[in-house]
């Protein structure tokens, strides 16, 4: 469809603002440690083409419409006042402004002030033990949250030489992703130094199959939260072996964690952490998707019992081709065949939802897909729901609530899987596909069970190290009545 005047003109000058943000929006995280994010999807780094698309995109998923001219006054008024380390939701801040009948300058120092003079957090090493799907997505996320020195600082990858080019292609692994495409950078390598130098980021690769026998220290690291991503090790025992190497603090799983092990959702149980914790567990992708949905569903109509199905994209431990595997019917073609398989996701749950415990059934089928999976929620409830009530308390609580960083809410009939790649949600409610009958109800939820994932794995990460900046606008209790 070619393109008519009009349609040229209003996309020059939307870009024309936009390219007006890029330097407003690097200031604000150079100077003042300050993050901007339209609906959570971060503007830093962003081209001029990248940001008119994410207003786009916020439309698209069902938020109210959202002017460029609104989000630039917002970020040159924001620059102006200069505050300090936050976290900023610029689209919030556009809504709150309209809202509020007062001029943006005293609306933004009014809502501003717990930012003032708030300083960044000392800064924390971080290892990556295990380089995989999680592992590269962390790298990916950390390396852009790098700047100014504070907060998580990305020092080491720990991997067992595959090898004598093992550097170059755990490089080329980190700059080329068939699912999330290619790293928004430049990514290099020391030989000499076996380093991975990434958007000016050195990450020391250290060799080693021993958890227990590094000095970090050697490499200057100390203090260090080693985050697991191998799966090898699940309990408290195992884990403990990192402690033994110098210069590590704490350890940190991406997977389900075995008891007395804490299995951390962030947004619902994150406030469990505690200084004392040597070894915690970011629980499941599965586990983080639905737990908040829950929590929420719980809270406004009382679950009284359901089932979760999740139709899962296929994983790493299952077979491109038939052949043996000690798991049963994971040894067929993940790309040929939908996989019924057991998951502990719906059991988990209770583990950071304890009023939840015995409530829930859960069973998954593994499909031919390589990432974005969906998962079914078919609950009974002790209070009546209708469709339109579910889905105007959901779409709220993803908008105003303390779950907006774990829950998203999109009503559209063209949605499908791969139109979530790279959400920072933990899960998207498809407000479309929800049934409500007096107690029944029926949702569906997608979730990024890599990129979605990780982006809760680093607020964890966040919460261990007390990096977290103050969120701004303030998230507020959101209920079935406003």
């Amino acid at each position: 469809m070619q393109m008519t005047d009009a349609q040229r003109d209003d996309w020059t000058a939307r870009e024309e603002l936009a390219e007006r943000m890029i330097p407003l929006i690097g200031a604000l995280k150079r100077e003042h440690d300050v993050i901007t994010s339209l609906h959570g999807h971060r503007l830093l780094g962003l081209s001029a083409t990248g940001i008119v698309e994410v207003h786009d995109r916020v439309e698209r998923l069902g938020h109210a419409p959202l002017v460029l001219d609104d989000t630039l006054a917002v970020l040159e008024a924001v620059h102006a006042l200069t505050p300090g380390a936050s976290s900023l939701d610029v689209a919030r801040l556009a809504e709150g402004h309209a809202d509020s009948g007062q001029e943006l300058s005293a609306y933004l120092e009014e809502v501003l002030a717990p930012a003032v003079g708030a300083v960044a957090a000392e800064p924390t090493d971080v290892v990556l033990y295990g380089f995989g799907r999680i592992g590269r997505l962390l790298a990916r996320i950390l390396i852009a949250h790098t700047g100014g020195g504070s907060g998580l600082r990305l020092r080491a990858i720990v991997v067992r030489r595959g090898s004598e080019n093992d550097l170059v292609k755990r490089a080329s692994l980190l700059l080329h992703d068939s699912v999330h495409g290619r790293f928004a950078g430049s990514v290099t390598v020391d030989e000499e130094a076996e380093q991975i130098i990434a958007n000016g980021t050195r990450i020391q690769v250290i060799y080693s199959d021993d958890p227990g026998a590094i000095d970090y220290t050697a490499y200057g690291i100390d203090d260090a939260i080693v985050v697991d991503n191998t799966g090898r090790w699940r309990d408290e025992a195992g884990l403990s072996q990192h402690l033994n190497s110098t210069g590590v603090a704490r350890v940190l799983l991406t997977a389900p964690g075995k008891s007395p092990l804490k299995n951390i959702v962030h947004g619902i149980n994150d406030g469990v952490i505690d200084d004392a914790d040597r070894i915690l567990s970011a629980a499941s992708c599965t586990t983080n998707a639905i737990t908040p949905v829950l929590a929420a569903i719980d809270e406004a109509y009382g679950v009284v019992k359901g089932h979760v199905e999740t139709v899962h994209s296929f994983t790493n431990d299952q077979n491109l081709i038939d052949n043996f595997h000690k798991g049963d019917r994971r040894g067929r073609s993940a790309v040929l065949n939908m996989v019924i398989t057991e998951t502990g996701a719906a059991k988990a749950v209770a583990k950071a939802l304890p009023q939840l415990e015995g409530k829930l059934t859960g069973s998954s089928i593994r499909v031919p897909t390589p990432d974005v999976s969906l998962a079914v929620l078919h609950l009974t409830i002790a209070r009546p729901a209708t469709k339109d009530q579910v889905n105007d308390y959901l779409r709220r609580v993803s908008l105003h609530s303390r779950l907006r960083q774990q829950i998203d809410y999109v009503e559209s009939p063209e949605v499908v899987s791969t139109d979530f790649v790279g959400s920072h949600r933990a899960g998207i409610v498809d407000g479309l596909a929800t049934i409500a009958d007096e107690d029944t109800l029926i949702l569906y939820v997608w979730y990024d069970n890599e990129f979605g994932y990780s982006c809760q794995v680093i607020r964890v990460l966040e919460t261990m190290a007390g990096s977290h900046p103050v969120v701004l606008p303030a998230r507020r209790r959101v209920t079935l009545e406003g």
